[in-house]
């Protein structure tokens, strides 16, 4: 991700204004949060868990703040109402984009702005709402990758460091200790709980990963389709599928022997994964068969995706051969995004593409009726 869309991402964050993305910058920022789809899949399929105990974090930070304002006034639960609102609006923000990950980077790195602004307003270095920045910044490791929470560990030691320092420098010369527990506090922790997230990544990455390509299997498609289709519902956007099949695979392996035919299958799966923006997923579902899913694309788009991908492939050479590949496209919006339907006339436009002749792309003749 370019230095300086990072640099703008943490200010803008940091100060708690809304992200002024544009395409390009919103498409680096994604893809450095969540460079391939089981990091995508990660993001998402812990949603549940995650939601259950940030309510329980927030329920005990909520009955201490009350117990807070005695001394130190009710403007710390005003500063909780604005967290709670950042976390209760999440999971909606998050079911309207088809970057997701934007919205929970935002929010993780807004709660540790806040609580490092109550911890400079409530005594600085002195300050017992100091170690509660540890609190997101663990958040952050049950969600991203390694890359992802080293930053935000460090994004929270600068907080720190500037609601103490900032706040009064001889305080914190004369007693710098606070900050250093709070500091390996926060590092223990988060530490901890990336160590044992990565553990159960690893183990859901054995039933949802095709292990020759990388890819997604069809094991994890169902799920994010749903979430994608409930999306869609909500806010009336397009979801189409591409479909595609290897031309002519059985020759290939018969005649090239099964080595040669992996190797074309994951040039295959590189060469599409390539040409994808970073909120557009690839699965094998199986053989030679792989499917596209573009949330928020409409057939129109999706038929000049599945034309890019055609004419990559046809020039790639995947596994130092000739090979090309049928496409069949589909789409439909909102409340019509039903996988079965959409599949089965994406499935039955691959055929035909098959059948007139094979390195071209088919869409769906009853894509209209499905969209409406």
């Amino acid at each position: 991700m370019p230095e300086s869309c990072r640099l703008q991402a943490l200010r803008c964050f940091s100060e708690g204004r809304t992200l002024p993305i544009n395409r390009e910058m919103g498409e680096a920022l994604s893809t450095w949060l969540c460079p391939t789809e089981l990091d995508r899949a990660r993001l998402l399929d812990n949603s549940a868990r995650i939601r259950r105990a940030r309510t329980i974090s927030a329920a005990a930070i909520a009955a201490t703040l009350v117990w807070f304002a005695r001394d130190q006034g009710w403007w710390t639960v005003l500063y909780f109402g604005i967290a709670a609102l950042n976390l209760l609006t999440l999971d909606w923000r998050c079911a309207r984009s088809a970057r997701p990950q934007l919205h929970i980077a935002g929010s993780i790195v807004l709660l540790q702005a806040i609580l490092a602004s109550a911890a400079a307003l409530t005594g600085g270095p002195a300050s017992l709402v100091l170690p509660w920045i540890v609190i997101p910044t663990a958040f952050s490791a049950a969600r991203f990758r390694g890359t992802v929470v080293v930053a935000d560990v460090a994004l929270g030691i600068v907080l720190m460091l500037t609601a103490t320092l900032g706040t009064d420098w001889d305080a914190f010369l004369r007693d710098p200790e606070p900050l250093l527990v709070a500091a390996v506090l926060m590092i223990s922790v988060t530490g901890i709980v990336y160590v044992l997230s990565a553990a159960e990544v690893e183990q859901r990455g054995e039933a949802v990963l095709d292990h020759l390509t990388g890819l997604l299997n069809r094991t994890s498609l169902q799920r994010r389709f749903e979430e994608l289709a409930e999306q869609a519902a909500l806010t009336v956007e397009p979801v189409s599928l591409i479909v595609l099949d290897i031309d002519r695979f059985k020759t290939i392996n018969d005649e090239q022997g099964h080595a040669r035919g992996d190797a074309v299958l994951r040039d295959v799966a590189y060469e599409v994964r390539k040409q994808l923006r970073s909120f557009e997923l690839v699965y094998r579902l199986g053989g030679e068969e792989f499917l596209v899913l573009l949330p928020g694309t409409g057939l129109e788009e999706a038929t000049a995706v599945a034309e890019r991908l055609r004419t990559t492939l046809a020039q790639a050479l995947p596994g130092g051969l000739a090979v090309t590949a049928s496409f069949g496209v589909a789409g439909a919006t909102g409340a019509g995004v039903r996988f079965d339907e959409l599949f089965s006339a994406a499935d039955a436009a691959l055929y035909r593409a098959k059948a007139g002749g094979r390195n071209r792309v088919e869409v769906a003749g009853d894509a209209l009726a499905l969209a409406a």
